[in-house]
């Protein structure tokens, strides 16, 4: 049996591929036009920016890909403090980083996702979700699901950006 299917999309997987790129494109969006300083603004009391917001969602993608084809050892917490450090850092641009950056890696990553999309075998293939207070425990995400939920991340996080770039220059994404 084979472990992927044809690169011909249709039907779910066309309205999965469909409903991300909205959702990427609204983020990206937001970014449109910043310097890499605006991008690392923090122009609300939020500790969040634009730029920081695209790297959080990428880091997201890129591991929720990883535990539909890995498993619930994609999602392993580490409570070493440098973890979380490294963790708080994902929420923010670093010295030397650049939207630019950011920009590439979260196309690289989408792209990667995109593919999972289209090949992946059988959107049914589940795992078990880690342990943590916000996951009913034992439960199980499919394949299906967690596409899912990375567009939800996805589309809730580029709604954030709109209200962060609204307060840096006055920019919306509609309207």
């Amino acid at each position: 049996m084979s472990a992927t299917i044809s690169n011909t999309v249709t039907g779910e997987r066309a309205d999965l591929l469909e409903s991300l790129g909205k959702a990427r494109f609204f983020l990206r969006f937001t970014a449109r036009d910043l310097t890499d300083e605006q991008a690392a603004q923090r122009s609300t009391v939020s500790a969040l920016s634009i730029g920081g917001l695209v790297k959080h969602v990428t880091a997201v993608e890129r591991q929720w890909a990883r535990f539909i084809v890995e498993g619930t050892e994609a999602m392993a917490v580490n409570d070493d403090p440098a973890a979380w450090a490294t963790y708080a850092d994902g929420f923010r641009l670093l010295p030397g980083e650049t939207l630019a950056g950011v920009l590439a890696d979260y196309e690289r990553v989408a792209a990667e996702t995109d593919e999972l999309v289209r090949t992946l075998a059988d959107l049914d293939v589940s795992h078990p979700l880690p342990a943590a207070p916000w996951f009913e425990p034992g439960a199980r995400w499919s394949a299906r699901r967690t596409f899912q939920h990375i567009f939800a991340e996805t589309a809730q996080h580029a709604g954030h950006a709109d209200i962060i770039r609204e307060a840096i220059d006055g920019s919306k994404s509609m309207g």
